[in-house]
């Protein structure tokens, strides 16, 4: 039994302060466990049944070469998916937080409480690219809640349960350690170097579910798992409270998508090879490569080649790192940047900004007068770029959605048109106007991602 006691001892000696307390005194604490922490995070851990209508199309609509033949064949038709998950209760008032992947585009949703109350309800705020979104149950009054910790705080090692529905067969808890900080989402084909990974059992249905440390605080919603089979392997990725904390200022001010701070750069990692040239003791940081003239990092007087090493004082090795430390920041805050210019060292306060959206968009939907009519054109500014996740330096006329007629041209959205029968295209308005003028012919040159295409139609 004294070795059972010394091994729990040593797990829990490199928690803050205030986790020491909670260290076994006697053998009726260790046989206990984690009984106390379970019975103060259960009530506000819940379960998600979600459900949204999808219309199914004719297997031969994308196919290039029989789209055409069966384009009449069969009627669209409208099919139910469901998915199940967790969520976690943020406030008395009903803020729950999930992953978007869970209820982003759900068109009913129904929360079950553990005491098996249920709810209805909408989603607040919901972000794709983080896979988090914000829900507000009805009717909601005095719900249980768990309190946030800073996850800037958390430190490999450290003991941690996670609390979820996996397989939709009710509550469940599972136990671990933290592995790793700043992770990337392999589970999920993204880069995205923040997540708290753990070996504490997740499966399918636990996402959206609660990660907590011995005291029963909130350090990450569980999102991801990294597995060949379908089941826990012991790899699991938790995102950090610090931008869960984020999305619900946001949601509470009446937000609907979620802002992240716009660098307005393009930049890299800092490999082996390249450290010395820039005057590195070692691989670390992003290197900047090209900067958009309304970045306010070029306004700070950042230049291309510069290494941001850190955010306010946390080291940053990825673009995805950078982002998520000015988004934890938030929008109209001052930054402390880091960074290292033919081997000096120094830092710069930056202004956080939102993607400008000057010039204005100007968004517009061609008429029937228009070589390809019904598409739903907006001139490229940096909230466009953002918005689409265009190159840095794209100029010209995004098309918002091809409609009909555009769709079967072959066009997307999130093409740029750079230019309409040799007519450079700068704004909505120039677009418009060639597409009115075309007349036997029209040439379109399209960017799509870093591609360039020609695309030739007789009228």
């Amino acid at each position: 039994m004294m070795r059972w006691v010394l091994v729990i001892c040593l797990a829990l000696a490199g928690l803050p302060a205030r986790a020491e307390m909670q260290v076994p005194s006697s053998q009726v604490d260790i046989q206990m466990g984690f009984v106390p922490v379970v019975k103060q995070v259960a009530p506000a851990v819940v379960n998600i049944y979600a459900r949204r209508v999808v219309n199914v199309q004719s297997p031969f609509s994308n196919d290039p070469f029989f789209q055409d033949l069966f384009r009449d064949f069969g009627t669209q038709r409208q099919r139910v998916q469901n998915s199940l998950g967790s969520g976690v209760i943020l406030g008395e008032d009903g803020i729950v937080v999930s992953n978007y992947h869970v209820v982003g585009e759900a068109t009913d949703i129904r929360v079950v409480l553990n005491d098996r109350r249920e709810f209805s309800a909408k989603v607040l705020l919901a972000d794709e690219e983080s896979d988090l979104a914000i829900l507000q149950l009805d009717d909601a009054h005095d719900m249980p809640s768990l309190t946030l910790r800073d996850s800037d705080t958390v430190q490999v090692g450290e003991l941690v349960l996670a609390v979820g529905n996996p397989f939709g067969v009710g509550q469940t808890v599972s136990s671990g350690i933290v592995s790793g900080l700043a992770r990337s989402g392999t589970a999920t084909g993204n880069a995205r170097g923040y997540f708290i990974q753990t070996d504490a059992p997740i499966n399918p249905g636990n996402s959206g579910g609660a990660l907590v440390d011995v005291n029963g605080s909130l350090i990450g919603i569980n999102t991801a798992i990294l597995s060949r089979s379908g089941g826990s392997n012991g790899i699991g990725f938790a995102i950090p409270s610090r931008l869960v904390s984020q999305f619900v200022t946001q949601a509470r001010a009446g937000k609907s998508t979620f802002e992240r701070p716009w660098a307005g750069m393009d930049g890299q990692p800092v490999t082996a090879d390249m450290a010395e040239g820039l005057g590195l003791a070692a691989p670390g940081g992003v290197v900047i490569s090209q900067l958009h003239p309304q970045s306010s990092f070029l306004d700070a007087g950042f230049q291309p080649g510069d290494v941001i090493t850190a955010v306010d004082g946390h080291a940053v090795n990825t673009p995805a790192e950078m982002i998520f430390r000015m988004s934890v920041t938030g929008i109209g805050t001052e930054a402390s940047i880091a960074h290292v210019r033919n081997g000096e060292e120094s830092e710069t306060d930056v202004r956080l900004i939102a993607a400008p959206d000057t010039p204005p968009r100007a968004q517009l939907t061609t008429g029937r007068n228009a070589a390809i009519p019904g598409m739903a054109l907006s001139t490229v500014n940096p909230a466009v770029i953002s918005e689409y996740a265009l190159p840095l330096t794209s100029r010209g006329v995004v098309v918002d959605d091809p409609g009909q007629i555009g769709l079967r041209a072959g066009l997307r959205a999130g093409d740029i048109l750079r230019g309409i029968n040799d007519i450079v295209v700068e704004t909505s308005a120039d677009a418009e106007a060639a597409l009115e003028e075309a007349q036997r012919h029209l040439f379109l040159d399209v960017q799509r991602g870093t591609q360039r295409l020609t695309m030739r139609f007789r009228l």
